[in-house]
């Protein structure tokens, strides 16, 4: 929402809202670190007043919604009168407007002072934003103490600014379910590189604020809404998933702290499925151990009731991260996915060669399939089928891409 929107907001929303409008708050406090406290000094605290100043004022000057600013001793307080309408939509843009702006100005700023301090570490900006009702029955200086406590509280912690940036991007990925899926595929290596399979992988279209399925799970776990997200991608993955060949696996991304959720509900993926024609037997669920599993028995427990439906259940990441040894003996997968830090390069390491060996040999033991993961070089396929390895995975074999 850019400057022009928001004054036709206000002249949308007027007629239907009694109050005069919003008043909008930005706070900027520089936060020193331990090492730059005792050299917190009071030119440097003149050379901030000064640039911050100077910045605010180029910026919002010609704007028609900036009112002033105020300093209340080294914390500098942007106000901004804002039409009446959304505060939603009035914090969405607050927060765009200030990011776009400050985050410039932390940048330039050290550079400026550290040209002469190369040595020290001056420490973060700290930015809030807040937007509350004018006339919401509040006097006036209530309404100006109520918008910058809540400017100062939304900036206590370095990074909060885009934290909320972030979250927003998350709460509307997941409200306009806006994963899109893509799959790669699995190869037999037993029969003359059939597909045996295909691993669903999720997507997004603007990676802005998460360049990776990695970063944007990772935030969602952070954030508490890693049941939300995942269930997403696993329904996504269902959906975007033509007729599968008889015999034919979908591997479908499972967090295994998922399972240990009170609102898993393993039942609707099996409706899911019955929706697009597909039977558990088609299905793999693969565990991906982002944090080591703190429960084993719940866990155990949801996956003997998925296998009692038809489901198989494969451990992803094998020699990497959390998955471990633990992990193979207590939930008995019928795949270990090795981990492509294990299989790059395999024709030129013999360590690597011999992890291989090894886990080959535990798994034909619980009669475990092997699949190995990252497949790039003809050398490296080589070496797994020479191996022994039941079915391998990579870009040599095929890129993820959409079902067409």
């Amino acid at each position: 929402m850019n400057v022009r929107q928001l004054r036709e907001l206000g002249q949308t929303t007027d007629a239907e809202n009694e109050c005069s409008g919003h008043l909008g708050m930005i706070y900027l406090s520089w936060h020193h670190t331990a090492a730059s406290q005792r050299s917190s000094t009071a030119s440097f605290q003149e050379r901030w007043h000064q640039f911050a100043e100077r910045e605010a004022e180029a910026v919002f000057h010609s704007s028609m919604l900036y009112e002033g600013l105020q300093w209340m001793q080294d914390d500098l307080f942007i106000h901004m009168r804002l039409p009446a309408g959304s505060q939603v939509q009035l914090e969405e843009w607050l927060l765009d407007f200030a990011h776009k702006h400050t985050e410039a100005w932390e940048q330039q700023f050290a550079q400026e002072w550290g040209s002469e301090k190369e040595s020290l570490s001056i420490g973060k900006l700290h930015v809030g934003v807040a937007v509350v009702e004018v006339g919401a029955g509040l006097s006036d200086g209530l309404i100006w103490y109520e918008v910058m406590k809540k400017a100062i509280l939304h900036g206590q912690s370095a990074g909060a600014m885009k934290r909320s940036l972030m979250r927003r991007a998350l709460d509307r990925l997941i409200g306009e379910r806006l994963i899109e899926p893509v799959y790669q595929p699995i190869v037999s290596l037993h029969s003359q590189g059939e597909i045996f399979g295909y691993e669903a992988l999720a997507r997004t279209a603007d990676r802005t604020w998460f360049p990776g399925p990695m970063e944007l799970f990772q935030f969602a776990e952070q954030e508490g809404l890693t049941y939300s997200l995942d269930r997403l991608a696993r329904e996504k993955a269902i959906d975007g998933c033509i007729p599968l060949r008889q015999g034919q696996k979908l591997f479908i991304n499972v967090m295994a702290q998922i399972m240990e959720d009170p609102d898993f509900s393993p039942g609707q993926t099996l409706s899911l499925l019955e929706q697009h024609r597909l039977s558990p037997h088609n299905v793999v669920f693969e565990i991906t151990e982002r944090s080591s599993i703190a429960d084993f028995g719940s866990v155990k427990k949801v996956l003997e009731h998925y296998r009692s439906q038809g489901y198989q259940i494969a451990i992803d990441d094998v020699g990497a991260g959390y998955s471990s040894l633990q992990s193979i003996i207590e939930l008995r997968p019928d795949y270990l996915k090795v981990d492509r830090s294990i299989i790059q390069n395999i024709d030129l390491d013999e360590m690597k060669e011999h992890i291989l060996y090894t886990l080959i040999q535990l798994a034909a033991k619980m009669g475990i399939a092997i699949i190995a993961e990252g497949i790039e070089r003809e050398e490296e396929l080589a070496k797994v089928r020479e191996l022994g390895v039941a079915y391998a995975q990579g870009y040599l074999l095929g890129r993820p891409a959409a079902f067409l």
